[in-house]
């Protein structure tokens, strides 16, 4: 197959290289990581030296880091270069009354923007066409990545940020948009508005890339259908790994390419923390094979996915891993049973009269944990199916999970849309 040459995304000749190129990386990451005294103290308490790391596999002697290191060392952990090399710092949400904070030099800036515009090219843009982003600004690292990657790429970029429907529908129209940049909730509250204000004739839009949130195939079928799109991709990244970008889909839509010059990444069982077989799901863990200021080593990012072996058919010599199946922490426990969301789609999925969203509520009645799920009917089934559907969705949920719960069948559209992630879970019982 012969693969067409791109201006941004990298060239591998085969499996050899790419490993190569991540030795490399890994090795002069552990060396830069000796500046920062957090780096430091784990690393000789571990005992390993950059002289140490021979091979990929030497990678699983150096020690994991984890959320609690950025935490620890608040308000620039981990830091590898000098105060005054930093020019910019973003933060991810924190939960512990801390945001993790990261900081980036020039050349982490320059690689952030990089990525991203190698997404845009993957995704089968070229620069005349015209990018709208609905993502946030500010500390987060969406929307500056994904303007960064615009501009470099050399398209015409609409920075918008999210909500602001009014202008989202006059830009869409105006500026004759053909991608758009959201969550996958943003994704589909703009094709629900695009659809009720009756502009889908008025409007030039033909891709989207989605990320940040899981989502079901039936909510992005939903948006390609609404808005006639020739085609949607998901993206993957997080604040840690310079933000979005460091992965996503390419036409074949057969798992996410993510970058090899950029990050080696690990699949370990999040209990075990040693590695899964080879094709098995685990949480990614990620070493970072150039970035300066806050390098990652063996990083938990928490993600659930799997590796997947073998050339795409597209035939790059890229590796790839499969969708963002949940978040490890994203679990909840029901009558003594771990539940994760992507069991709570692979059910629904499989329901034709059902639409792609959903909400569950966890509530505790007389000592006994309960479960609501609300699941929206699809909008061309009669609402005098719901009784009878919704048993059926109760029983397949039992056979699944192992555990019932009660299931009810809500009219299209009136379960709460968001500009940003959906909240899928409530939980009550305390």
């Amino acid at each position: 197959m012969t693969v067409q040459k791109h201006r941004f995304i990298p060239a591998f000749k085969d499996e050899e290289a790419v490993f190569q190129r991540q030795l490399e990386g890994v090795r002069w990451t552990v060396r830069h990581a000796r500046n920062s005294p957090q780096y430091k103290g784990k690393l000789d308490a571990a005992g390993v030296h950059p002289e140490d790391i021979q091979s990929l596999d030497d990678v699983r002697r150096l020690p994991l880091s984890s959320a609690d290191d950025l935490r620890a060392g608040y308000p620039l952990p981990l830091l590898c270069i000098p105060e005054r090399d930093i020019v910019r710092i973003h933060a991810s949400s924190g939960t512990t009354g801390k945001r993790k904070i990261l900081a980036y030099s020039r050349r982490d800036v320059d690689n952030f923007g990089l990525q991203m515009a190698r997404c845009y090219e993957m995704a089968g843009l070229t620069s005349m066409d015209r990018i709208q982003i609905a993502v946030g600004y500010g500390l987060w690292t969406a929307g500056a990545g994904f303007q960064a990657g615009s501009e470099l790429f050399g398209a015409l970029t609409v920075p918008i940020g999210p909500g602001n429907l009014d202008i989202h529908l006059q830009m869409l129209k105006d500026m004759g948009t053909t991608c758009f940049a959201a969550t996958a909730s943003m994704a589909l509250l703009m094709a629900e508005e695009v659809e009720r204000s009756g502009i889908v004739d008025k409007i030039k839009l033909r891709k989207i890339i989605f990320g940040s949130e899981a989502c079901s195939d039936k909510m992005r079928a939903s948006f390609e259908r609404r808005l006639r799109l020739e085609g949607s991709y998901d993206i993957g990244g997080m604040t840690e790994m310079y933000g979005p970008g460091s992965s996503i889909e390419c036409d074949a839509h057969q798992g996410l390419h993510y970058w090899p010059d950029l990050f080696y990444m690990e699949i370990l069982d999040p209990d075990t923390l040693e590695p899964v077989k080879p094709g098995e799901v685990g949480e990614m863990v990620v070493t970072t094979l150039c970035k300066e200021a806050t390098p990652l080593i063996r990083y938990r990012t928490r993600d659930l996915t799997r590796l997947l072996p073998g050339v795409c058919a597209c035939g790059l010599n890229l590796p790839r891993h499969d969708k963002i199946y949940a978040r490890s922490d994203d679990m909840f426990i029901l009558r003594g049973v771990n539940i994760y969301p992507g069991q709570i789609m692979d059910v629904l999925a499989q329901f034709p009269e059902l639409g792609g969203e959903y909400h569950i509520t966890l509530t505790r009645a007389n000592g006994r944990d309960c479960m609501d799920l609300a699941t929206e009917r699809h909008s061309s089934v009669s609402s005098g199916l719901d009784q009878d559907l919704a048993a059926r969705v109760a029983e397949q949920l039992h056979v699944k999970l192992l555990v019932r719960g009660k299931v009810r069948i809500v009219d299209p559209g009136s379960l709460p849309r968001t500009v940003s992630k959906s909240k899928r879970i409530t939980d009550l019982r305390s």
